[in-house]
């Protein structure tokens, strides 16, 4: 991919993120309070069969389970922790602490990928700890453990999500809407036992709750995670993770904005920290090698001709 189009993809994709930045605040303003089992399911789900319909295609026997595994990882899981942390945490401090899954992708690509990693990835791994540590243990005031937890747990499992996503690829002859419809179904499917079991369902639900749902259903659902699995298609999965960058400077800014959130002095040092920590993740583009056909007139006399001469003096002996 050349430059241009690595650039172009590498905007698309940052979308998607962006989008989900605005998550934390819609579940704070819109949703029905502390329901991060049924936003997940209504998040996904009726996402998710809305593709399937439209594609008319269904996995096989090898990516049913396949599907089932990325969904849980990206969407089901992933969603249950984001909202968890969305509704326990300030906004902008959920986000920025999801912000290290990029450190987590570096340890997770070099074991499932092979992609060494470099010094500066070791830094970074560094850095994004002390910023995490900073964020979350220096406030003015303690910060809710499980909703800590969760954030935690969310950029794992979207670490996770983005290796394996990279490693199996997308099966020969499908497109991005089924792929993509796949994983939104099997994540809605994972939540839903989980959500009429613990949480039931709503006995009313208000012309916001409805309008949240709806955000979180189109943007939040069926354009942002398309946008996403094209970006793991096309990119490097570290220059990818990198890009989720975007998340919490929407959710820090909105929550600036509309819910006059303000970080203590050595927070800002850690979301600082944090923010170094992506930028040393992210792929740097690395010198252009020499191929064969470049290297062999240099050796043209000592690699093509010398064996030619060989070969006439071993036939001369033998004649």
């Amino acid at each position: 991919m050349n430059s241009g189009r690595q650039l172009l993809s590498s905007g698309v994709t940052a979308l998607a993120p962006a989008i989900w930045g605005s998550t934390y605040l819609v579940t704070t303003e819109w949703l029905p309070p502390e329901r991060p089992m049924l936003a997940t399911t209504v998040r996904a789900l009726p996402s998710g069969l809305i593709l399937l319909l439209i594609s008319r295609t269904l996995p096989n026997v090898r990516w049913l389970w396949r599907s089932l595994v990325l969904g849980t990882l990206n969407i089901g899981a992933f969603n249950v922790l984001l909202f968890v942390a969305a509704y326990r945490l300030p906004g902008g401090i959920a986000a920025m602490i999801m912000a290290v899954q990029p450190v987590i992708v570096l340890i997770l690509a070099a074991l499932v990928l092979g992609d060494r990693p470099r010094a500066a990835h070791v830094m970074a791994c560094a850095l994004g700890a002390a910023g995490v540590v900073l964020l979350v243990f220096k406030g003015p005031a303690a910060l809710d453990p499980a909703g800590v937890a969760a954030a935690l747990g969310g950029a794992a499992c979207m670490a996770t999500g983005i290796t394996f996503t990279k490693r199996w690829g997308r099966p020969e002859g499908v497109g991005l809407i089924p792929f993509t419809g796949w994983q939104l179904t099997a994540g809605g499917l994972v939540a839903l036992p989980f959500t009429l079991s613990i949480e039931g369902l709503p006995t009313s639900l208000t012309g916001t709750n409805l309008f949240g749902f709806a955000y979180l259903t189109s943007l939040g659902a069926v354009i942002s995670y398309a946008l996403w699995f094209r970006g793991i298609e096309k990119l490097p999965a570290l220059a990818v993770s990198f890009l989720a960058l975007g998340s919490p400077i929407v959710a820090t800014v909105l929550g600036i904005t509309f819910e006059h959130e303000r970080l203590a002095a050595l927070q800002v040092v850690g979301t600082v920290l944090i923010l170094l920590a992506v930028v040393l993740a992210q792929p740097r583009q690395a010198p252009p090698r020499t191929t064969t056909a470049e290297r062999l007139p240099a050796r043209e006399d000592s690699a093509v001709h010398e064996p030619k001469a060989a070969v006439g003096r071993s036939g001369g002996a033998g004649s």
